[in-house]
């Protein structure tokens, strides 16, 4: 090799190896429970696998077209049409893309330049802030109300100038597991009137919400969504995170720019897949089904450990449980979660790493996407703690 030497300025000079593969690479080490990264441990639809390997079979395996298969993008413009009634056109205003956090990198990159603000509730999940500052912008972290993590609308209010450009918010909310009512909706909605500020809505467990809330998608708000993106995931939805399969909606107009940054982003999505999805959400009790579903797993889960020494407030949404441990030790939440790990053999996520200034609310975030036995084990070692 030549003796080249590169001075590096790195655009993420802060940036580490995520707290995701940390925690999940220290549980495999450890051979430990392993409920930190948002996976479910349950087989996908057999019906949904059957459906790709007939789409592979029958050819669909060269490119898909860039904006994808207009199958898909009818199916999801009429779902969202029959449960929000909100008309997207399909040939315009919906991209297939290859997960929600390719939607999410490739909206940020498409709208935010250099010393443009984005504002964001921290917690928050990991790939936004670094997103916003490889494309030069600012992040205006506003911190939630803890415990029941609530918003701020009066420090969203002081926090707009005339450089925000975006405002996230997500709903059902990673990690905290709380969604926007109603009236944050409108209240946000009231905000951004009469300003050029684009929502970023991440609405990736939109199907996974719990005692009979109703989810509040930005397309319900018109004032919300004619400046909104939405963004939702195949994966969360249908179980099967590792297949990297979301999708988008926006106005045409500013959907136009977000396919110009997507089609040089990965240009087009694995074809297969789209043709099984198309298919397989034809039928809405595939996707209507997940609150209860979902919440039959949580009940079970904090039943089982409802004798433990964590405090609790069950999540409203996600599949994520936040358990603090107050009670418990006055360890910083990074080095408890690996002690737990190491000593206890069950792995989770310190909440603190969902802050960029590290703030540590002694909580953990444990996923109960998993099957019965795997719930009661880990319940099992959480109340000896």
């Amino acid at each position: 090799m030549p003796n080249f030497s590169y001075q590096i300025q790195s655009k993420l000079p802060n940036a580490a190896t995520s707290i995701f593969a940390i925690m999940s690479g220290l549980a495999n080490e450890q051979n430990a429970l392993n409920l930190s990264q948002g996976f479910p441990n349950f087989p996908v639809s057999r019906e949904l696998i059957n459906l790709v390997t007939k789409a592979m079979n029958n050819g669909f395996n060269q490119y898909a077209p860039m904006t994808g298969i207009i199958e898909l993008r009818e199916v999801i413009a009429d779902k969202f049409s029959s449960l929000y009634g909100i008309n997207y056109n399909p040939e315009t205003e919906v991209t297939i893309t290859a997960g929600a956090t390719q939607a999410i990198y490739s909206i940020i990159s498409s709208f935010i330049q250099k010393d443009d603000e984005v504002i964001i509730f921290a917690p928050a999940y990991d790939c936004y802030d670094p997103a916003i500052k490889l494309n030069g912008g600012k992040t205006i972290e506003i911190e939630l109300h803890a415990p029941e993590f609530d918003v701020d609308w009066n420090k969203v209010k002081e926090s707009i100038t005339d450089k925000t450009k975006m405002i996230i918010i997500n709903t059902p909310h990673n990690p905290s597991g709380t969604v926007l009512s109603e009236n944050d909706m409108k209240t946000l909605e009231k905000l951004v009137r009469g300003t050029n500020i684009i929502i970023l809505s991440d609405e990736v467990y939109e199907h996974i919400i719990f005692d009979k809330i109703k989810h509040q998608s930005v397309a319900l708000f018109k004032g919300l969504a004619e400046r909104s993106f939405i963004v939702a995931s195949f994966g969360k939805t249908f179980h099967a995170t590792g297949w990297k399969m979301g999708y988008c909606l926006a106005p045409a107009e500013l959907m136009a720019e977000f396919r110009k940054t997507h089609q040089f982003n990965v240009f087009s999505v694995n074809h297969p897949m789209q043709k099984a999805l198309a298919t397989y959400m034809k039928k809405p009790e595939n996707y209507l089904g997940l609150p209860d579903f979902y919440q039959a797993k949580r009940d079970f889960f904090l039943n089982a450990i409802k004798d433990s020494n964590f405090s609790i407030i069950p999540s409203k949404g996600t599949y994520f449980q936040l358990l603090g441990y107050e009670n418990i030790s006055d360890e910083n939440d990074v080095d408890f979660a690996v002690r737990l790990t190491k000593e206890n053999k069950i792995a989770s996520i310190p909440i603190s790493v969902f802050y960029n200034n590290k703030i540590d609310k002694k909580v953990l975030r444990f996923c109960f996407s998993k099957n019965e036995d795997t719930l009661l084990r880990a319940a099992d070692i959480l109340c000896r703690i």
